[in-house]
C-alpha cells in the first residue's frame, strides 16, 4: 500500500484540501478555507501545516474564537450545507470559546468542523499552560465540554486515530438528518507527529449526498390522511431550504390548493408573494398563518423539527392531525404524527402523484387572511412617534417613551425602520437575524422573492450571531449585499469580527436597532409581572436594587467608525433611507445605528409561549400570568 510520510498537522490539512461533494449532479469542493486565531495547542502543529505545507485552502484570521464559528455556521447555511469553514483553536480558553457557536450549528442541523487543541497525550509537561486539572480523572479536558452540544466528538492522541476520525467527522457533516458541529481534539505533541498515512485517505473524495424516497407504505399513509381533510396547512421548514425543494413544495400547494406557512428556518424557500405562502407561524407568527393554523384539520409539515416557537408551545394547532415528511425519523415522529421519512424534494413529489385530483375545501379563506395580515403590515411600518404615542406593549414605567426620547433628542418605531429597510435595500440582499425581538419582526414583516436571502438563526437564538453570521453569508455571497439585523444588546456581546472584515476587504453592513434595553426579555419579564431588572441600559440610581435611572445613550456609530466602517446615525424614516441610499455607494463595510423607541416592536396574534412563571404570585399581574398558564396548559398537547 502506497503511504506518505507527513506530520499529523500536514495530513489534517491534505485531507480537508481533498473533499469534494456531489448534488444532483454537481461537484463543487468542500473546504475551501479554514478559519483560525493560533495560539499555543495549534500555532506549530496544524498552524505548521497551513503555513508551511502546500495546499489551496484559504486562511482567515478570526478575533474571537466564538466569532470565527459563528461565521463559518452561516458560511455553510447560506451554502445550503455543502461547503463549510472548519475552525482551528488553541487549548484551554480559546477552545472553549467556540463552544457556544458548536451548540449553535448542532441546534440548527448545520455543519460546523472544530479542531481544538488538547494538553499533551504524553502528560510529560502536565499541567500545560491553561490545562484544567481534575483529581478524579486526568482524561478530562476543556474539550470534553464539547460531547453535550456536538453531532461527534473524537480525541486523536495517536496519529492512526486520525483516518477514523476525520471519516467519521465527514459521515457526521454531510448527514442531511443529523448534521451538526463535529469536534475533534487535537493534543499538541501529536499535531506535530509523523506517520505514514495511506495515499488512499489523502487522495481526492467525493461524497455524494443523495435523495431517500420514503417508503410507499409511508407515503400512503399520508396520502390517505390528506385526502380526508378539508382544510390542510402545509409548514416549509428548513428541510425544505436545504433540500432546495421550494419550486415543487409550491408545485404542490397550487396543484391541492393548500396554503402553508414558514418556520424561521424555512423562510425564503419559497416566494413570499406567492398567493398560497401565509408567512411565519407560531410565537413569533403573524395573524394570517396562526388563523389558518387554528381552523386547518390537519397539519402537513415538510422539514420542520417543531420547535416550541413552531407549535406556540403546542397550544396552536393540539387538536389537529399532523403528518410529516422529514429526513429525520426522531423529528418525524414528534405530536404523534402519520410520518414519511426521506427527502423534502422527492417525498413531496412522490406524494404528488398520490393525491391525484385532490383539492382542498379552500375558497375566500386564504385571501381573506392574507388581506387582514397586509392592513396589520400598513400600520406596523407607519407608525409615527409623538405625543400621543402609546407604546402596544405594556411600558412598566410611564416615563420610558418620555425620557428615551430625551435623551436621545427622536427615535423612531422598531417596525417602521423594518419596512423602511426592506423597501429600500436591494430586492436581492441576504438578511442575517438571530436573538431578541427582531427575529419576531421579521418573521412576521419581512418579505423577499429570492430564494435564501433570509439568514435567521432561532435554532438557538444565540446573540452575537447577528455581526459574525453577517460576515459568513458575505463569504458565501460576495456578489450580494448582506445585512446584519441586530440588538444594541446583541452587538454589545459579539462583534469582533467586524474587524475581520475590514482587513479582508469584504463589504458587510450593519443595521444596529438601539432601544438601549434587551427589549425582548423585558416584555417577557414584564409580561408576567416581574420588576424591571437588569433587562434595561439604565443606569443604578444610589443604592437602589432596581435599576431605574437614565438610559445610557451610546453613540455606537462612533465605535465602529473606529475599526474603519463608514457609518450613520438615525433617528427618523428619512435619515434611515438616505443612510441606507449612501451605504450603498460604499465599497467598505457599513453600521447604521438606528435610534428605536422601546416597546415598537411587534406583538401578539395568538401564539403562547410557555415560560416558567412563579406558582407563587405576589401581584396581580403574576397571577394573571399563571391564570393563563394553566387555562393554556390544559388546551395544549401534553407530548
Amino acid at each position: 500500500m502506497k503511504s506518505e510520510r507527513m506530520s499529523v498537522g500536514e495530513a489534517v490539512v491534505k485531507f480537508l484540501d481533498n473533499q469534494y461533494v456531489s448534488f444532483d449532479g454537481e461537484e463543487t469542493k468542500f473546504v475551501e478555507g479554514v478559519f483560525t486565531i493560533f495560539g499555543h495547542g495549534c500555532v506549530l502543529g496544524i498552524g505548521e501545516a497551513l503555513s508551511m505545507g502546500k495546499h489551496s485552502l484559504k486562511v482567515y484570521q478570526g478575533k474571537n474564537e466564538q466569532g470565527m464559528a459563528q461565521v463559518a455556521t452561516a458560511y455553510a447555511k447560506q451554502n445550503n450545507r455543502r461547503k463549510i469553514m472548519p475552525c482551528v483553536s488553541s487549548i484551554g480558553p480559546g477552545a472553549a470559546n467556540m463552544v457556544t457557536a458548536a451548540g449553535t450549528a448542532t441546534a440548527n442541523n448545520i455543519p460546523l468542523l472544530l479542531f481544538m487543541g488538547d494538553t499533551f497525550a504524553t502528560r510529560q509537561p502536565d499541567p500545560v499552560l491553561q490545562q484544567i486539572e481534575h483529581t478524579y480523572n486526568a482524561g478530562i479536558t476543556t474539550n470534553d465540554a464539547f460531547k453535550a452540544v456536538t453531532r461527534y466528538f473524537d480525541r486523536v492522541s495517536r496519529p492512526e486515530m486520525l483516518m477514523s476520525a476525520m471519516l467519521n467527522a465527514m459521515r457526521v457533516l454531510l448527514d442531511p438528518a443529523h448534521t451538526g458541529a463535529v469536534a475533534i481534539a487535537m493534543p499538541q505533541d501529536v499535531q506535530g507527529e509523523v506517520y505514514d498515512f495511506p495515499a488512499d485517505f489523502l487522495k481526492k473524495r467525493v461524497h455524494r449526498i443523495t435523495r431517500p424516497t420514503p417508503v410507499k407504505e409511508e407515503l400512503e399513509d399520508l396520502a390517505d390522511a390528506i385526502k380526508s381533510s378539508k382544510k390542510p396547512l402545509l409548514i416549509v421548514g428548513g428541510g425544505v431550504k436545504y433540500s432546495e425543494a421550494g419550486e415543487a413544495v409550491a408545485h404542490f400547494c397550487e396543484r391541492h390548493n393548500i396554503p402553508f406557512c414558514e418556520t424561521q428556518a424555512g423562510k425564503t424557500a419559497i416566494k413570499s408573494s406567492h398567493p398560497l405562502n401565509v408567512g411565519g407561524l407560531g410565537v413569533t407568527g403573524n395573524s394570517s398563518a396562526n388563523t389558518l393554523a387554528k381552523a386547518c384539520d390537519l397539519i402537513i409539515a415538510v422539514g420542520t423539527r417543531f420547535t416550541d416557537f413552531t407549535t406556540a408551545s403546542k397550544s396552536l394547532y393540539s387538536d389537529k392531525q399532523v403528518v410529516t415528511l422529514n429526513m429525520s425519523a426522531f423529528h418525524a415522529s414528534k405530536l404523534e404524527a402519520i410520518k414519511a421519512v426521506g427527502d423534502a424534494k422527492a417525498g413531496i413529489i412522490a406524494l404528488d402523484e398520490l393525491l391525484g385530483d385532490y383539492k382542498s375545501g379552500y375558497t375566500t379563506q386564504i385571501a381573506k387572511a392574507k388581506a387582514d395580515w397586509e392592513k396589520e403590515m400598513d400600520r406596523l411600518t407607519h407608525i409615527e412617534i409623538d405625543k400621543n404615542y402609546k407604546p402596544e406593549i405594556d411600558a412598566h414605567m410611564p416615563d420610558v417613551v418620555d425620557n428615551f426620547i430625551k435623551q436621545h433628542g427622536e427615535a423612531m418605531a422598531q417596525t417602521t425602520a423594518i419596512g423602511v429597510i426592506r423597501r429600500c435595500i436591494p430586492s436581492d440582499a441576504i438578511i442575517v437575524g438571530s436573538a431578541g425581538s427582531l427575529p419576531g419582526d421579521l418573521q412576521r414583516m419581512w418579505t423577499s422573492d429570492e430564494k435564501d436571502s433570509y439568514n435567521m438563526e432561532y435554532g438557538y437564538s444565540c446573540m452575537g450571531y447577528e455581526i459574525a453570521g453577517c460576515l459568513g453569508s458575505k463569504m458565501a455571497h460576495p456578489d450580494k449585499e448582506v445585512y446584519a439585523m441586530v440588538g444594541d444588546g446583541s452587538y454589545l456581546m459579539l462583534h469582533t469580527e467586524m474587524v475581520t472584515a475590514i482587513q479582508e476587504g469584504i463589504k458587510m453592513n450593519v443595521l444596529l436597532f438601539d432601544n438601549a434595553s434587551f427589549g425582548c426579555i423585558n416584555n417577557l419579564q414584564m409580561s408576567q409581572g416581574v420588576d424591571s431588572l437588569c433587562t434595561e441600559l439604565r443606569c443604578r440610581e444610589g443604592d437602589k436594587p432596581i435599576r431605574g435611572g437614565k438610559f445610557l445613550n451610546i453613540d455606537y456609530a462612533m465605535s465602529a467608525k473606529g475599526y474603519g466602517f463608514v457609518t450613520y446615525t438615525v433617528r427618523n424614516a428619512k435619515e434611515l433611507e438616505e443612510a441606507i441610499a449612501d451605504s450603498l455607494k460604499q465599497t467598505t463595510s457599513t453600521l447604521i445605528d438606528i435610534k428605536v423607541l422601546p416597546k415598537s416592536m411587534t406583538h401578539g396574534y395568538d401564539g403562547w409561549w410557555n415560560v416558567g412563571c412563579t406558582q407563587n404570585p405576589r401581584s396581580k399581574k403574576q397571577q394573571e400570568a399563571l391564570q393563563e398558564k394553566n387555562q393554556m396548559l390544559e388546551k395544549a398537547r401534553k407530548y
